[in-house]
């Protein structure tokens, strides 16, 4: 049985993949420091507690578990804390990656599959978005996962070892099993902040600009389901079984979505119509964020399968209305 460290297997994503692996036949370990994770989110095998900035820990739960392949996830994500606090995104994201960099290489752990994201690429300059697209971050938090990117690169190039950047766009949805879904905190993320709107009433959304040029007025963004995100990591660790060197495919659907058209999805798949204003642009926005996947298709053999909005929307709700019926 192959076995995978998944760092950051307590998160939103980080859970998912440990579902993933454990289906597909994989010993699963996760490696967590909890601060934006959920104990009760790790069910597919061992928790090891440990923050990747302490060199000790996380070189120790390498050592130990002996994987088969890291899947790396123990990643801060909020655009905007990371512009007001980058020196936290660049010790977490940077540093902790080379903190494992330097832990798989002394333990003799050859492959990795690190948790991009399309902000690397920054502002589109051409859509839909291929991998061969400038990588322009504009935030600390896209430069933090370009240099992690880089460092991830040189070292496969210089040590030989297989590695392969996954860069999400926009994760959205939960397990069709209900075991596990979307909780963040604070919440940034459209899906749940519509969903909220919709069965809160104090609760209201912000739509952060209606004067795109989009055929709504609101930014598109290419949703993938999370189910769908994670079995695209199953499909790169075959991948690096059998393929070396450094890789980076973009995950996504090729179809862009509105605002409005994912609040419109949210109100189909609860009965309840969110409770939204228009508010204005969050600096640095783009109008469009869409991924060409052609890569990931043809060389992973992988394709979203759950990813239009009303399966995404469904599976969100059934999440809130589960999450709201368990006994506190």
């Amino acid at each position: 049985m192959s076995k995978a460290l998944i760092v950051g297997g307590a998160g939103y994503i980080g859970a998912h993949c440990c579902k993933a692996f454990a289906q597909s036949g994989w010993e699963v370990v996760a490696f967590d420091d909890l601060s934006r994770g959920w104990r009760d989110a790790v069910r597919w095998g061992p928790l090891i507690e440990g923050n990747l900035l302490d060199g000790k820990a996380i070189g120790a739960a390498v050592r130990d578990a002996g994987p088969d392949v890291v899947i790396h996830l123990a990643a801060f994500a909020y655009v905007g804390e990371s512009v007001t606090d980058p020196a936290l995104y660049y010790r977490n994201n940077s540093v902790g990656t080379l903190n494992l960099l330097d832990a798989m290489r002394d333990a003799g752990s050859q492959s990795l599959i690190f948790s991009s994201s399309c902000a690397v690429y920054g502002n589109p300059v051409v859509l839909p978005i291929e991998e061969t697209h400038p990588r322009l971050p504009i935030n600390p938090y896209g430069r933090s996962k370009l240099s992690a990117e880089m460092m991830i690169e040189d070292y496969s190039r210089a040590y030989g070892s297989r590695a392969v950047s996954l860069r999400y766009f926009n994760a959205a949805g939960a397990d069709p099993d209900l075991e596990i879904g979307e909780r963040h905190q604070p919440e940034t993320h459209l899906l749940p902040l519509a969903i909220e709107a919709a069965f809160e009433p104090s609760a209201e959304l912000v739509v952060m600009g209606t004067d795109f040029d989009t055929p709504d007025g609101t930014a598109l963004r290419d949703y993938i389901h999370v189910t769908d995100l994670a079995e695209a990591h199953v499909a790169a660790a075959k991948f690096l079984q059998a393929t070396i060197g450094y890789h980076a495919f973009n995950l996504g659907t090729g179809q862009g979505t509105s605002v409005l058209e994912v609040i419109g999805a949210v109100e189909r798949a609860s009965g309840k119509p969110p409770s939204y204003r228009p508010g204005p642009r969050r600096e640095g926005d783009p109008a469009q964020l869409i991924a060409s996947s052609s890569k990931a298709n043809q060389e992973l053999g992988w394709e979203a399968t759950m990813s239009d909005i009303d399966t995404i929307a469904r599976s969100a709700v059934a999440w809130r209305l589960r999450s709201e019926s368990r006994p506190s």
